[in-house]
């Protein structure tokens, strides 16, 4: 059995900033295989079902982000998982919009929900999801940046980078990791330069 938390903040005032991609991306999840998020339980929202032929827990915190790692914690010892065991689907400023990255231990790069997963767990070996939402504008505090919603432009391939979310978990559990970082490279620094050509007409 595995375990998937989307991060993001709890609240309709959060719910579409880009801080919250990884709810997004966990939503869809859900709603595609029909499982429920309505159980409430370890301070978060899950549900439990199959994706293809794997076993799996769709989770969302409901600490808001600096406290994630509260959440995570209950939930592998409330299931008896382990790290390996776990995969966190969140943004990422240090990736351009769009693009994809599996990784396994390292820094949180910032991120307080990372931050907060990997204190609570005393260790940072757990799978990553890292989607990337850009760096903020010349001015804007990363902090701001990253509650504030999607610009136009993103918004609209916004639907394509949820549903590369989707398919790269879909591949990860089916087929692996390597598998699954091989197949979306290419396709993300396509989505890239699409942006980056809108961004000069």
């Amino acid at each position: 059995m595995k375990i998937i938390f989307g991060l993001g903040n709890p609240g309709v005032r959060y719910r579409k900033t880009r801080h919250n991609i990884g709810f997004q991306i966990v939503d869809r999840l859900a709603e595609k295989y029909h499982i429920h998020l309505s159980s409430k339980r370890f301070k978060s929202l899950y549900g439990k079902g199959w994706i293809d032929v794997k076993e799996v827990i769709l989770a969302k915190p409901m600490t808001y982000m600096n406290r994630s790692g509260e959440a995570v914690r209950e939930a592998l010892n409330f299931f008896r998982l382990s790290v390996e065991d776990l995969i966190i689907v969140h943004d990422d400023l240090d990736l351009p919009f769009g693009r994809l990255r599996f990784k396994r231990k390292g820094g949180d790069g910032g991120h307080q929900g990372v931050r907060s997963i990997t204190e609570s767990l005393n260790q940072n070996n757990f799978l990553r999801l890292k989607v990337g939402i850009g760096r903020p504008p010349e001015g804007m505090e990363p902090s701001e940046y990253v509650l504030s919603p999607f610009d136009e432009i993103e918004q609209s391939k916004l639907e394509e980078v949820i549903l590369r979310g989707v398919e790269s978990i879909e591949v990860l559990l089916r087929e692996g990791l390597e598998r699954a970082m091989n197949q979306f490279q290419k396709k993300q620094d396509i989505l890239v330069l699409e942006l980056k050509k809108n961004l000069k007409s």
